[in-house]
């Protein structure tokens, strides 16, 4: 280090770079005031030519007050407010179905036609169903499936075991048991006995 013989001033750089920092803040400090000042200068230009132009309508439209021309509108406005119309609150596509309707009122040929198709559809009513359920576990604190069928056996087939398994899947307390499976018979409307088997289903009090 004494061969190179270095200069004295590095001793004492740093004092030299705070005082050129202090300078360059010091300078952009004033760029910043020239600035502000700048557009403040145009701002206020900009304001005072709008209100000439404001003025310097007033001043015609003043003299054309008592004048106004007849053949045509003089001045017109869409509307006293914007009306906003967000993108999200627009409406889907949707292909409109057009019914298509006949005013011709065709005459039958006295023909016979079955209506019992009408009236043989089967309701399963679950209200029912549930009561019969609830009143099974007035006497014991759970009971499956096999044995409510057994007191109360299926009147509607298959429907109506369909119906007690979608009471059973909407009641919180009722398990499925996947290791055991019972066997359910039931006779249908022609007479012919059935039979399903299924996991065994426990409702609980």
């Amino acid at each position: 280090m004494r061969t190179l013989e270095p200069d004295v001033r590095l001793k004492r750089v740093h004092y030299d770079w705070l005082e050129a920092g202090e300078h360059t803040q010091r300078t952009v400090s004033l760029l910043s005031q020239q600035l502000r000042r700048f557009l403040d200068d145009q701002v206020w230009l900009e304001n005072r030519r709008i209100m000439e132009i404001i003025r310097h309508i007033e001043v015609h439209a003043l003299a054309l007050r008592e004048c106004l021309p007849k053949d045509a509108a003089f001045m017109e406005i869409d509307d006293v407010a914007p009306s906003i119309e967000l993108p999200m609150e627009r409406p889907l596509f949707s292909v409109l179905v057009k019914p298509v309707l006949t005013d011709q009122i065709l005459v039958g040929d006295d023909a016979h036609v079955a209506t019992d198709a009408l009236f043989d559809h089967v309701v399963v009513d679950k209200a029912q169903l549930a009561a019969q359920v609830r009143h099974a576990l007035q006497t014991r604190q759970q009971i499956t499936l096999g044995e409510l069928l057994a007191e109360f056996p299926l009147e509607h087939g298959l429907a109506e075991l369909v119906a007690y398994l979608a009471l059973a899947s909407e009641d919180s307390k009722a398990l499925f048991d996947d290791v055991n499976y019972d066997v359910v018979h039931w006779v249908d409307g022609y007479g012919v006995s059935r039979s399903a088997s299924l996991p065994r289903v426990i409702f609980n009090r």
